[in-house]
Order: structure tokens, then sequence, then C-alpha cells
């Protein structure tokens, strides 16, 4: 069992590593926080989704912007499209392809922006989601495993994080852009809180 222990870990810092090696794509990541910023900074709203673990990481991105990150500091406005009853009605009654478009097409605005999820590339609902945010204006940051010609189409950023043969490996990857990019958001709107060298 140890080795397989091990195996995980090497094959998480492998997939780390091809991360920090890779400049384009941590350039894309410097580039959804400045737009994070200017959307926060002009009072839009931000939405995320994603299909099962990425839904996790959705909600996970969300609340920690309008709860608590690190420190305290006033809630900023994000929602994770992940609303039980609306997934449900939209599913049931139009298909799940549409469950996070017609989201969007409700509660989306021009100076919005939403943050997409798909390991593979290929979830039909998020492309769906991308479209109809590009539709009413909003800006589209979109999170994949794997290079996806109709998500970057849509995408004002695309930030693409290979990390192996399966999905846990590039969710584990998701996690901690999404955790980076909170950690700037912050570092810009809420700067006393990074003041001290402990943080």
């Amino acid at each position: 069992m140890q080795n397989h222990i091990t195996a995980s870990l090497n094959e998480a810092q492998a997939a780390l590593t091809a991360l920090l090696s890779n400049p384009v794509a941590l350039a894309t990541i410097e580039d959804a926080a400045q737009l994070l910023i200017r959307v926060f900074e002009n009072k839009g709203r931000v939405y995320s989704c994603g299909n099962g673990g990425s839904m996790c990481d959705a909600m996970h991105f969300a609340e920690e912007l309008t709860g608590r990150y690190r420190l305290d500091r006033p809630g900023l406005a994000a929602t994770a499209i992940s609303d039980a009853g609306h997934m449900t009605c939209v599913g049931n009654d139009l298909g799940y392809e549409q469950v996070f478009s017609r989201y969007v097409e409700s509660h989306g605005r021009p100076g919005d922006c939403l943050v997409a999820l798909s390991t593979s590339g290929t979830s039909k609902n998020v492309v769906r989601a991308a479209a109809a945010a590009r539709a009413v204006g909003m800006e589209v940051i979109i999170l994949s495993g794997k290079r996806s010609q109709a998500l970057e189409a849509l995408s004002t950023v695309y930030i693409c994080t290979p990390g192996g043969q399966f999905a846990d490996r590039v969710q584990e990857l998701h996690i901690k852009v999404l955790h980076i990019l909170i950690e700037l958001i912050e570092r810009k709107l809420f700067p006393q809180n990074y003041a001290s060298a402990a943080v």
C-alpha cells in the first residue's frame, strides 16, 4: 500500500511541476486574476459552474469569495450555479445540457464573469453556459484539463492545466489555481490582509 501512496503523491507533484514550468499557463492565471479584480472593482458578480468534482470546486471558489479565505474582509459577490431546485427543474424540463446556461441567461449581466470548470474540456452544459455568458455580455474564464477548441473560442481567459490520465489530478490543479485567484484578488482589493510577512 505504501508504494501506491508514494506513487500517487509523486504523480501529483509531477503535475504541479509541469504547471510551474509552463509560462503560458502561469500567464493565463495572472490574466484571470486581473479580470476578476476588474469585475469586482466595477461591482460585477462572478458565477461559477462545473460537474461532479468540478461543481464542488465551483462551490468552494464561490464560498471563499462570499465568506472568508484566510482573514476577515468584506464579502465579494459570487455564486456557484448549484441550486438543487433550479438544477432539477431545468434538467427535467429542458435537459441537463441547459442547467448552467439557463441560470446564466436568467442572472448574468454585462460586466459579470463566469468561471466554468471542465476537466475534460468537453462538458456540453459548460460549453452552453460559456456561450450563454458571452451572449449576455459577460466575461468567461475557463479552467480545463485538456485543450478544447469550443471552450477556448468562447473564453476571455482560457486556463489549461493538464494533470495526467485521469480527472483527479486535473481537479487538484484546478483547486490550486482557484485558491491562487482568490489570493490575488484579496491582495489587490484587501492589501491589509497581507501586510504581515506571516501571510
